[in-house]
């Protein structure tokens, strides 16, 4: 018998279903570092590009989009797994679960759609530097990436709606760290979760895969044009000038294909390791993506270094006098 939905209350979030319980302690302990990080690194960002007037450039207000776009990531996801490892609270409300479930999608496009605008200003830079300055300026970052933000926002509104229209009468249990469309559909009965499972996919297909065509195009042109490039030391600097967004790029395609090739040939994982490499390749780029943008870019890295010397020097006067 297929009961109404409405009659859930809330999903139970599993977490890592093989973990010990001895191990709560340091896994919860863990993630809170893991959020530490991404909320510490990514706020420096923000604040240092907003406080830094000569790098309000267009390629670092990409970087600030990125920021703030893995800065609410993990506030969204994270929070919840943490309360369930650390205080024994695994319960979010039927509703909520449906919001972090649009939040954890929405982002992720959000995320596809900043990658090809950081692309396409390198692609300007590197194949057609001579209209750099014209086609790529801080207002038109700005519209590219506002677009970003909003193209996948009816789609994804859409994807939650139509998950709710599902009748839910199987167990409350989400097999995952935080709800998503794939865990909480699969808790459904009914005819049409097919039809709503192959909708999700095939918007999630579109809003991946579309960016990723052109990003591969984009640093395909990148790398013909850096070869071109007749001397060496030029060649070397065009190529560091990229290796930011390359970099960030990988991290957020490359373990997603993985895991896509890997079920597409048959190789199974175990729901533990399933778990750990979604979580994986979610979060981590969100941690390291501040490490890259301080330690790969030319006028970031320059920039701290010279604020690191001035206050170094202001300490040194001071313990003199």
């Amino acid at each position: 018998m297929i009961t109404n939905f409405t009659k859930m209350r809330g999903f139970f979030i599993l977490g890592f279903p093989g973990l010990s319980p001895q191990y709560y302690g340091p896994v919860s302990a863990l993630l809170f570092f893991i959020y530490q990080a991404i909320a510490i690194g990514n706020i420096f960002i923000l604040a240092f590009v907003v406080y830094e007037k000569s790098l309000q450039k267009p390629t670092y207000l990409v970087f600030c989009h990125l920021a703030l776009n893995d800065l609410t990531f993990g506030t969204v996801t994270l929070p919840k797994i943490i309360a369930k490892y650390w205080f024994g609270d695994g319960i979010i409300t039927f509703y909520g679960c449906f919001v972090q479930m649009f939040f954890v999608h929405y982002l992720g496009s959000v995320t596809s759609f900043m990658l090809l605008v950081m692309a396409l200003d390198r692609f300007v830079a590197v194949c057609i530097p001579l209209r750099y300055p014209v086609l790529i300026t801080n207002n038109i970052i700005s519209v590219l990436c506002g677009f970003a933000w909003f193209i996948p926002l009816p789609l994804m509104v859409a994807i939650v709606l139509h998950a709710l229209t599902l009748p839910y009468c199987k167990s409350n249990v989400i097999a995952q760290c935080y709800c998503d469309h794939i865990s909480i559909t699969s808790q459904a009965c009914g005819e049409d979760v097919t039809i709503v499972a192959v909708t999700a996919l095939c918007v999630a297909m579109l809003c991946l895969l579309l960016p990723l065509a052109f990003i591969v195009f984009s640093y395909i042109s990148i790398f013909v044009a850096i070869v071109r490039i007749s001397n060496a030391a030029g060649r070397r600097r065009t190529l560091s000038t990229c290796t930011p967004q390359i970099l960030i790029t990988c991290l957020f395609y490359l373990p997603r294909c993985f895991v896509y090739v890997a079920n597409t040939v048959g190789f199974s994982f175990s729901l533990d390791v399933r778990i750990m490499l979604i979580l994986l390749y979610s979060l981590f780029p969100a941690a390291v993506n501040p490490i890259i943008y301080c330690f790969k870019t030319q006028d970031i890295k320059q920039m701290l270094m010279k604020r690191l010397r001035k206050s170094q020097i202001g300490i040194e006067i001071k313990f003199s006098s």
